[in-house]
């Protein structure tokens, strides 16, 4: 009979003190259902990764890491941003696990889901993604804008699963490759279609937030939706590139026929139309040159090499049988 896998949930947490004594126990008893369902071994751990939390987060993770052996935590140096948090728990686990699936601390993905998610796996896929089947508990303008973000990504040449967001389970053999990316500027949902094998689906119903406050206004969700791409696609300085060669065209029909015009004598003041291309062409090239700028930012930060995340503290360091111990 072949081995459990050993599971590991990557929940990253940053200000939530209002919400993790209530959603941590619903983790940990989930670790416990699969196990005694026979999916996973007892080995299988919840892993929060606190991220520069300014609150009591990191006390809370430290204590219930006391109580209960399935849970541990790490704790970042400094507030990294959800992407690194996840990232530096997923680097954590790939080499002490066989399977992780990643899920935010604030209760509103469906955590039965991991059941479908699991039996994918010992199905035989290595990467399943949450995806929601419907958005009836947003806004009507933050469906519409969430939408059309996936679908512009997709336009743009981005991979990105629709409605996806980073719910999901990776085997730790993409993991270990997964490791050969070394990007700075990381957006998981469209670099995990990257390293390929074999991947599902399975559909869930997002509820709302169980405690505590949306650390994602619309400001970071425009930051995110940027980030991701300039960091996966050159479309848009190839757009940038159609819409140069477009005005160019543009402005020398309209040249030719000024010479023709001035040729003919029919030439009058026109201050008004001077303007607004002006002002429009002005526009265009402040654009366009923000988002080249946005471009040679990245390069800047990728050539720097600087570390994506830094672990300051671990539960486990001065108890390493929490994730070496078999059932």
């Amino acid at each position: 009979m072949a081995a459990r896998p050993i599971l590991w949930i990557v929940i990253p947490c940053y200000n939530e003190e209002a919400v993790l004594p209530i959603t941590a126990p619903m983790f940990l008893q989930k670790i416990c259902d699969l196990r005694d369902a026979g999916k996973i071994s007892d080995s299988s751990r919840v892993l929060f990764v606190n991220d520069g939390s300014r609150d009591k987060t990191w006390e809370i993770i430290t204590d219930l890491a006391k109580q209960d052996a399935h849970y541990i935590g790490i704790c970042q140096s400094r507030n990294r941003g959800h992407q690194n948090a996840v990232l530096a728990g997923l680097m954590e686990a790939k080499d002490r696990c066989d399977i992780t699936i990643s899920i935010d601390c604030d209760g509103q993905d469906d955590i039965n889901a991991m059941d479908a998610m699991v039996d994918e796996y010992l199905g035989g896929c290595e990467v399943v993604y949450g995806v929601r089947s419907k958005r009836d508990t947003d806004t009507w303008f933050k469906r519409t804008t969430a939408e059309g973000f996936y679908k512009v990504m997709n336009a743009l040449g981005a991979e990105v699963v629709f409605n996806h967001a980073d719910y999901r389970l990776i085997s730790a053999r993409v993991l270990q490759h997964f490791a050969d990316f070394e990007e700075v500027n990381i957006f998981l949902r469209g670099m995990i279609p990257l390293v390929g094998f074999k991947a599902t689906s399975v559909y869930y119903e997002r509820a709302e937030r169980i405690a505590g406050e949306s650390h994602y206004p619309l400001r970071k969700m425009l930051a995110l939706a940027f980030n991701g791409i300039t960091s996966l696609s050159v479309k848009p300085i190839n757009l940038i590139s159609g819409v140069g060669a477009f005005f160019s065209l543009v402005g020398l029909a309209l040249a030719v026929w000024a010479v023709i015009e001035a040729i003919l004598g029919n030439t009058v003041a026109g201050w008004t139309s001077i303007l607004c291309v002006v002002c429009l062409l002005g526009g265009i090239q402040l654009i366009s040159l923000g988002v080249i700028g946005q471009y040679i930012g990245k390069t800047y930060m990728e050539t720097k090499r600087r570390p994506r995340y830094i672990i300051s503290e671990r539960t486990w360091e001065d108890n390493k049988r929490h994730w070496i111990e078999e059932e």
